[in-house]
């Protein structure tokens, strides 16, 4: 080699200039991006939900509601019969409305004629001081019937007295129902006086 070439300077080699695509994160595959915000806020919606139900109070649970009880049948007072006479029948062949009350008045009687005490005396006796009478369905002649009389309410001074007007053949047919409110009263001053005890007794009281 000679020496001019020796004399010559070296040349210098650029550097190479480094790929971008080097340092730059591969680019995600297609559905990828979508999939991460997706769960995401998935996942926020849940912490969301959660802290929410955290932050509500419980509520309390609703008391089971008791069972209904059962109706206890009430307590009869008597159970008589009576004959329809032709003389309560009226223009239409059939008993006369009033008479119905006349067998409930009778029936009554017979029941307070049978306590073992005093349901009357000379300073108290019984007064009506209300009648309910429920007209089911005309009474025809001949016909006997069955009166039944059971207790309603006891109070201090008056009972309520239930009443029901039966055919004596068959006890499905009703022909009246409904109450009577009787009161004792003093006989002298006209206010009410406490139930005898013998009626009381009778009522189950």
């Amino acid at each position: 080699m000679s020496n001019d070439e020796d004399s010559k300077p070296a040349r210098k080699r650029a550097p190479r200039k480094r790929s971008a695509r080097k340092n730059a994160a591969p680019a995600p595959a297609p559905g990828t991006a979508q999939q991460v915000q997706a769960t995401n806020a998935g996942v926020a919606e849940a912490t969301g939900a959660a802290a929410h139900a955290a932050a509500k109070p419980e509520r309390e649970a609703a008391p089971a509601t008791p069972a209904p009880a059962e109706a206890r049948e009430p307590q009869r007072l008597l159970r008589t019969t009576m004959d329809v006479r032709w003389r309560d029948l009226d223009a239409f062949n059939h008993v006369n409305n009033s008479n119905y009350l006349t067998y409930l008045e009778e029936a009554r009687l017979r029941w307070m004629m049978q306590l073992p005490g005093e349901w009357l005396d000379d300073h108290i006796a019984p007064l009506m001081a209300g009648c309910n009478v429920n007209y089911k369905r005309p009474i025809e002649w001949p016909e006997e019937l069955v009166v039944e009389l059971f207790v309603e309410r006891i109070g201090t001074t008056s009972i309520t007295i239930g009443h029901r007007i039966l055919s004596a053949k068959d006890a499905t047919v009703v022909y009246a129902d409904g109450n009577v409110t009787m009161v004792w009263v003093d006989r002298r001053s006209g206010r009410p006086a406490p139930l005898p005890e013998a009626v009381r007794q009778a009522c189950g009281a």
